[in-house]
């Protein structure tokens, strides 16, 4: 009989190896401390990242000593991917807390809006704030863009354990072909095109005239779609400032793409492979739903001729204000469709319709395709729902003894990976409306507003119909409820609530 200490042994010695690499990435901004000149401003940015830095490989060191290794069974790797994510945002906050002066909630949402890619913020005045602290955050972000597991992995493979550690934190991938044979060569391939993508990005915003500073955050956060920008404004903030704000739009248009889209599409049209961008059930799907989303808001916006768009129309010509409008309604839907949450105008202003409003809304259930940065239900498994919805009507019509298997890409999807849809589907809809009833007890703010918040927060977007201005004085209830949102969407529900089962511990 297994002891049953074994689980505590097993997940928190996985999770000492985490906090050592925590500790090391938490050195990383003292470089962007010494390059900005905040030294000559005083130690207090130096502090805030040494101490946590400390602390993570004190606790590190601490959990490989007291609790020993083993092999972590399916519930245990889940248990411990739960709690690293935690634990990854617990100590990432102290850096917001002592160089920013933020309390320790406001500071555990952000890290917990970076680490999980979501992009909601607690803060305003990023403009004025150290850019140390504004590369923390965009790191966050690239560090949880394929998962806190996958890169320790990556870089430390554990031989068998190392499967049921990625299953935990990659589920969404589960009904994905790995590129190559061996777990070990897929991580490696697929960092090796994260980081490759990543630099191509910065390199594109920067012949584009972005600031190298600029770039690099910006990359970290387009490819790993989540969102975070070095300013209030995020990349509306260019159009105030930068001639070339056009080409730095449709840049960033490409790298969300790159991240809401699956990995293996990007290995497979690397190897030369083109047709890999249209010819799964997935992608069709993807591309479907970006040219209609963009077509019916671009409509929209024309059918409903509004006072702005009569005086743009009549001082710039129609050409130029239709370019603007596309781009505009075209930005905005891949950001929210690839659940990055860039804005260059904000998705609550009467630029919207409420067409677009709705729809802005199920882009965040529907979110990126299944192996991607991107969060939200996933494209793949839309895919499914409706195919199951065409399986009832077509067993409503044939007799009962009919084989009626769901198939996608001429495979038959396994029917408890049908049941997993399903029921998670249902806890998608479950925490929608808990969070919307959380949001409108605890605040002022409108039915529309209150249920945003929490679309927001589950498809890990950023962007929802709460003012940024409002979002850091909500009741600390929401803000909770928000987190557990933020965590629960971006590893799919299930190893969240394992922390709170007790028999999950005691197995």
């Amino acid at each position: 009989m297994r002891n049953r200490f074994q689980t505590f042994h097993t997940v928190f010695s996985i999770l000492g190896s985490l906090f050592i690499v925590l500790g090391v990435f938490l050195i990383f901004p003292l470089a962007i401390v010494i390059l900005s000149g905040e030294l000559q401003r005083g130690f207090t940015t130096v502090v805030a990242f040494l101490l946590p830095s400390i602390i993570a490989f004190s606790f590190g060191i601490v959990c490989r000593f007291l609790f020993h290794p083993g092999t972590p069974d399916r519930l245990q790797a889940a248990l411990a991917c739960a709690l690293g994510w935690l634990g990854f945002s617990a100590i990432g906050a102290l850096p917001f807390v002592w160089a920013i002066h933020a309390s320790y909630l406001n500071g555990f949402f952000e890290a917990v809006s970076g680490f999980t890619t979501t992009g909601i913020t607690m803060f305003t005045g990023l403009d004025q704030m150290p850019k140390s602290i504004l590369f923390w955050r965009s790191l966050t972000q690239w560090i949880g863009g394929l998962g806190i597991l996958t890169f320790f992995l990556a870089v430390t493979y554990r031989g068998g354990s190392a499967h049921m550690l990625f299953g935990a934190e990659s589920h969404k991938t589960a009904m994905v072909e790995r590129p190559v044979p061996g777990l070990s060569n897929t991580l490696k391939i697929i960092w090796a095109i994260y980081t490759g993508f990543t630099i191509f990005i910065a390199v594109g915003l920067s012949l584009a005239g972005m600031t190298i500073f600029d770039s690099i955050c910006h990359s970290f956060t387009a490819l790993s779609t989540g969102g975070f920008s070095p300013h209030d404004a995020s990349v509306g903030y260019y159009q105030l400032t930068h001639p070339h704000f056009v080409w730095i739009e449709y840049i960033l248009i490409v790298g969300m793409l790159m991240g809401g889209t699956n990995f293996l599409i990007h290995y497979r049209i690397l190897n030369g492979n083109w047709k890999a961008l249209y010819d799964g059930t997935e992608m069709k799907y993807w591309w479907t739903f970006i040219i209609i989303f963009v077509i019916v808001i671009f409509a929209e916006k024309f059918i409903k001729l509004d006072t702005f768009s009569m005086i743009s129309l009549n001082k710039f010509g129609p050409w130029s204000v239709i370019e603007r409008t596309f781009r505009v309604v075209f930005f905005q839907v891949v950001a929210i469709i690839t659940t990055t949450g860039f804005t260059t105008q904000d998705i609550g202003s009467p630029f919207f319709g409420q067409l677009a409003k709705q729809l802005f809304l199920v882009m965040m259930v529907i979110g990126g395709c299944v192996g991607s940065t991107g969060g939200g239900l996933k494209v793949l498994r839309v895919s499914i729902l409706v195919k199951m919805i065409r399986r009832e009507i077509f067993r409503l019509r044939t007799p009962r003894r009919s084989i009626s298997t769901i198939i996608v890409d001429d495979k038959p999807i396994d029917v408890n990976e049908v049941y997993r849809v399903g029921g998670l589907f249902f806890a998608w809809v479950a925490l929608l409306v808990f969070g919307g009833c959380i949001t409108a007890l605890f605040s002022r703010l409108s039915a529309y507003q209150s249920l945003s918040g929490m679309f927001s927060a589950l498809g890990n977007i950023g962007p929802c119909y709460i003012p940024v201005t409002i979002m850091g004085q909500l009741n600390p209830v929401i803000k909770i409820g928000y987190i557990f949102g933020m965590l629960a969407g971006r590893l799919e529900i299930l190893p969240v609530l394992l922390l709170f089962s007790r028999k999950a511990w005691r197995a």
